[in-house]
């Protein structure tokens, strides 16, 4: 047994019913796993080491963050063919070769594969696709927002046409891009007006919504691709909340075909006070359903935008409750953060599968930590996958990468647990993914220590390879 735990008795009930005991690991500190000798950023072709460099030196100057954020908030939300990247060829040009190259995957099949190809050949395990079109609304414009079908049949036949459609094409196309084992995140607000209305108003989708989101599940399931249902804006999240449930009833069952493995995930922002609340519900959902609750674990991305007031006055206590929750998934046993919903035992916890999407290094570093110990234990460990957002956190996910092929380079030993590594990426065009590359620019500028850690991992790996290249050093 570990040095570093000490076991106590805990009953879990299985998926299908069935209660085992088994010594689970009390982790008392977490030290992080062996680092691989070679240094993890050394996996990185050259342009991307050079081109993260100059963006996280933006991001991380307050004197080039400000009018940058600016530029491209004015880029992202006008109508104006002039400042549209799609139309300006000068504009698209830049972007294209720089911000969109860093964060997105393409703008078509042929650049999506050559991306997701790039990735695994340097040793991520997958990609997570996202299609990159959404809407993004103030609470002003959610509550004047009205059902295309309580209206005449002309205008909810263009919805139809204009929104759901188009969503549904490119949903369905981010499907056919992904390979087996991969995943695809998926954004209900794509869908335009009419979903927004179901969703602000906690209604079922409405019927031709329905019929989409099932031709979106059904083809995920037959390639066995995994979707995980964004989280949105808090004027929005009841309602994905309640069809992310729906959705896990009908897709997540265990069965032959699925070998008892999610296919529908939902994200959990930590960030929100009500986070371990909502999740311990769903937790006992799931259980009293019998289904698998797939859970991507994020820390929050909708800082500018969700009441403050719902959100941790601190990032400690963020840091406390994105812990202490992915700490209990690993688990899978209840604890001081993630306490059993009203009427529920500790010692029921269901099956789950887990994204730890996160780029924290201390706390990627203590999960791995905790699973190195469960592997070394022979105990039973939950599903679980590491994402860091493609063009981020890379001294993060290479890590995490480097550590794999160490394990793996090890023969595959039944006492150690082989990390996998995703990346997460969205494609479109540079236009539709404006947006995106916005809020990408807002999280730095909101985690300025970890924009500061990027560029400094950056510095001293172009540094390394300087040294090396003129003989001066390893």
């Amino acid at each position: 047994m570990s040095s570093r735990t000490f076991p106590r008795q805990v009953s879990i009930t299985s998926d299908h019913g069935s209660t085992e005991k088994f010594d689970e690991p009390q982790v008392l500190a977490h030290p992080p796993p062996t680092i691989p000798k070679a240094a993890p950023l050394s996996i990185l072709p050259l342009s991307s080491i050079t081109r993260s460099l100059a963006i996280t030196s933006i991001s991380s100057s307050p004197l080039l963050l400000g009018p940058s954020l600016a530029i491209m908030s004015r880029l992202a939300h006008s109508t104006s063919p002039l400042l549209s990247p799609d139309t300006n060829l000068f504009l698209r040009y830049f972007l294209k070769r720089t911000f969109y190259r860093q964060f997105c995957a393409g703008e078509n099949a042929l650049e999506v594969k050559h991306t997701a190809d790039s990735l695994k050949s340097i040793g991520f395990k997958g990609v997570i696709l996202g299609y990159a079109k959404e809407v993004v609304m103030d609470e002003t414009q959610t509550a004047s927002l009205s059902s295309c079908s309580d209206t005449n049949s002309e205008t909810a036949e263009a919805c139809i046409r204009n929104e759901i459609i188009p969503w549904a094409n490119g949903t369905l196309e981010t499907v056919r891009m992904t390979a087996p084992g991969d995943f695809v995140a998926l954004k209900f607000t794509g869908a335009g007006s009419q979903a927004l209305y179901d969703l602000s108003n906690q209604r079922d989708p409405s019927p031709p919504l329905r019929e989409a989101i099932d031709s979106v599940c059904n083809l995920a399931a037959e390639r066995g691709v995994r979707l995980l249902f964004d989280a949105e804006q808090q004027a929005v999240q009841a309602g994905i909340d309640a069809w992310t449930l729906g959705y896990m009833r009908k897709y997540n069952k265990p069965s032959p075909s699925n070998n008892g493995k999610a296919v529908i995930y939902g994200t959990y922002q930590a960030y929100l006070k009500a986070t371990p609340s909502v999740l311990a519900s769903h937790l006992a959902t799931a259980r009293q359903d019998g289904f698998t609750l797939g859970v991507k674990l994020v820390r929050g991305a909708y800082l500018g935008s969700d009441p403050r007031h719902l959100i941790y006055d601190t990032k400690a206590q963020t840091d406390a409750a994105y812990n202490g929750i992915a700490e209990s998934l690993a688990l899978r046993c209840y604890n001081s953060i993630l306490k059993p919903a009203s009427g529920e035992s500790e010692g029921k916890y269901p099956g789950v599968n887990v994204v730890l999407a996160g780029h924290n290094h201390t706390s990627v570093r203590r999960i791995q930590s905790l699973r190195t110990s469960q592997a070394q234990q022979g105990l039973p460990q939950t599903e679980l996958v590491y994402a860091q957002l493609q063009g981020m956190a890379d001294e993060v996910s290479c890590e995490l990468v480097q550590a794999g092929m160490v394990e793996e380079g090890e023969g595959m030993k039944v006492d150690v647990d082989v990390p996998k590594a995703y990346k997460y990426l969205v494609w479109g065009t540079t236009g539709e993914c404006m947006k995106y590359l916005l809020r990408r620019a807002q999280e730095n500028r909101d985690a300025v220590e970890r924009t500061l850690e990027g560029r400094n991992a950056m510095a001293a790996e172009l540094w390394r390879r300087m040294k090396s290249a003129i003989r001066l050093g390893p």
